[in-house]
């Protein structure tokens, strides 16, 4: 899944309980099982409430409309499911209702498929919120103090994520690097100044430039 950038409980609207920013990388291909984790991320607020509380809100429709998408997508349009095979479908904008090019039981067969997936999906969400559930606690808690946290805030509290990425990308999410950055330009200024002093004064036995050859 895409790397966090910064999350936030702070609303920006009414209807906004807060939003979470992603860094997607420049790809245009994804695999399936890219995909799927995805899905899961996308999964991961409705599994919280249900792990955390036993219940759920409408918190997650907005979720739950981009993972029904997607899934969809992978079905329709990818040929990435197995029952309804290499086929694409993609959305006509134009149709009318009730216009499609595929029959009733393959519109069937693409709703079941569709309802396992997620089903699936979800099931692999709960079982990693359960196992993770001390961390997600100690991310919550962090949140409801800090209100807003970034990529780095979440590696220091709970550590790297369990796969190395590219080494320009990691740079790119972390603003350590930048700020590094900024403390070792004044360094390098201060020294190339000093270097430059001793160059002026070396070549004429110490003396001020403009006075070495004057008689």
């Amino acid at each position: 899944a895409d790397p966090l950038l910064k999350v936030t409980i702070i609303p920006r609207s009414s209807g906004a309980l807060g939003y979470a920013q992603y860094l997607p990388k420049e790809v245009y291909l994804r695999t399936q099982t890219q995909i799927m984790d995805t899905v899961c991320m996308a999964l991961a607020g409705r599994a919280a409430e249900q792990v955390f509380f036993g219940r759920v809100t409408t918190g997650a429709s907005n979720d739950l409309q981009k993972v029904t998408n997607i899934v969809y997508s992978t079905i329709q349009e990818y040929g990435m499911n197995t029952k309804v095979g290499q086929l694409a479908f993609p959305k006509d904008p134009n149709a009318g209702p009730g216009d499609k090019p595929y029959s009733d039981d393959t519109a069937e067969a693409m709703d079941e498929e569709a309802r396992r997936i997620v089903d699936e999906a979800y099931e692999r969400t709960l079982n990693l919120i359960t196992e993770r559930k001390e961390e997600v606690e100690k991310i919550a808690k962090f949140l409801l103090e800090a209100e807003v946290i970034t990529h780095d805030d979440v590696l220091d509290c709970i550590g790297p994520r369990p796969f190395k990425g590219d080494d320009a990308y990691n740079e790119y999410v972390s603003k350590r690097s930048s700020k590094k950055e900024e403390e070792i330009a004044p360094e390098a200024d201060e020294k190339k100044e000093e270097e430059e002093v001793e160059d002026v004064g070396g070549g004429a036995g110490g003396l001020a430039p403009g006075l070495a050859f004057r008689g």
